[in-house]
């Protein structure tokens, strides 16, 4: 009997491409997914929809790309259902050296509010590399995990090749300049370490490695210096600076604060009308209270939580 047959995976005739018969899907994952996805796009039209308009004449100019990126999520999603996984093994290694060329390229594209972290598809939109490289370090991780999980107590195996990954991902991250993105992504890599078998004791090096890390990036990069500072002092104190750093925050703060416990209704946000600058972006959910008010905005969380505890259980 044929390897991929003994497997319950069949190849598609003249392709070699290993497929498998689609199993039963979990319905309540799936009904969560879809529901996220929907509500998502619900809200991106809502809270795009003036800011668009007055910057690109066409206030469904954000909605548009996302319904398309939304069909071929859905699409990828199917597919990847039947896709035998362990083709995932021979993508690791590729999909990351692309996502270190885009990380690359992205570096040679013009600033936005100061960052160079995305990159224009005419036509498209915009594609932020750094969310290809996330994706890229986790599947590169589990293939090295999963192909040495008895030696991942030793340095060789257990540190060395994922800190030099999250090393080179790291600087060009911060090139960019994506503080936040580099910690989420260093903080995914750790994650996935521990899980994976990485003796704690390494971890209190990498500790000491990472202190030295900033050290020697504050020394090459000095402009990183004043940009975290400014991200971090808006953070703790954005009335500090109310018409500078602190707009963005201080706006969505009375977003939230206007929408009250049932909201203003969907569509009928006042802060998305130019006050809060990106509604469209990190700040929608701001966008979504003032709406929805406090009901809404504990509904969509319970959607998330529920999407994790249905993942983690099944």
């Amino acid at each position: 009997m044929p390897k991929a047959a003994a497997h319950g995976v069949r190849t598609h005739a003249g392709r070699g491409l290993p497929l498998r018969r689609l199993p039963a899907m979990d319905l309540p994952f799936l009904v969560l997914v879809l529901t996220l996805v929907g509500f998502g796009l619900v809200m991106l039209g809502s809270a795009s929809s003036a800011v668009a308009l007055y910057r690109r004449n066409d206030a469904f100019a954000y909605l548009r790309p996302q319904l398309l990126y939304a069909a071929l999520g859905i699409g990828a999603m199917w597919a990847a259902s039947r896709v035998d996984y362990h083709i995932y093994h021979k993508l690791a290694w590729p999909l990351l050296g692309l996502s270190m060329v885009l990380l690359t390229a992205v570096l040679f594209m013009p600033e936005y509010n100061g960052c160079k972290r995305w990159l224009v598809l005419p036509g498209l939109g915009t594609l932020q590399p750094s969310e290809i490289a996330k994706f890229a370090v986790v599947l590169v991780f589990a293939h090295i995990i999963s192909l040495n999980h008895d030696r991942m107590g030793s340095f060789a195996v257990g540190v060395l090749p994922f800190a030099l990954v999250l090393g080179v991902v790291a600087v060009l991250m911060l090139l960019e300049p994506h503080l936040s993105g580099t910690v989420l992504i260093l903080c995914i890599g750790a994650v996935l370490m521990f899980v994976g078998g990485t003796g704690l004791r390494w971890f209190v090096l990498a500790g000491v490695g990472g202190a030295a890390a900033i050290g020697a990036a504050i020394a090459i990069m000095p402009d990183l210096v004043p940009y975290a500072a400014s991200r971090l002092s808006s953070w703790l104190d954005p009335f500090a600076d109310p018409l500078g750093d602190g707009h963005q925050t201080i706006q969505s703060l009375y977003a939230i604060g206007s929408g009250g416990a049932a909201g203003l209704g969907l569509g009928s946000s006042r802060q998305k009308h130019l006050f809060v600058p990106e509604p469209q972006n990190d700040f929608i959910f701001s966008i979504l209270c003032e709406e929805l008010g406090f009901v809404g905005a504990c509904g969509v969380i319970l959607l998330f939580a529920l999407l994790l505890w249905r993942g983690v259980t099944l």
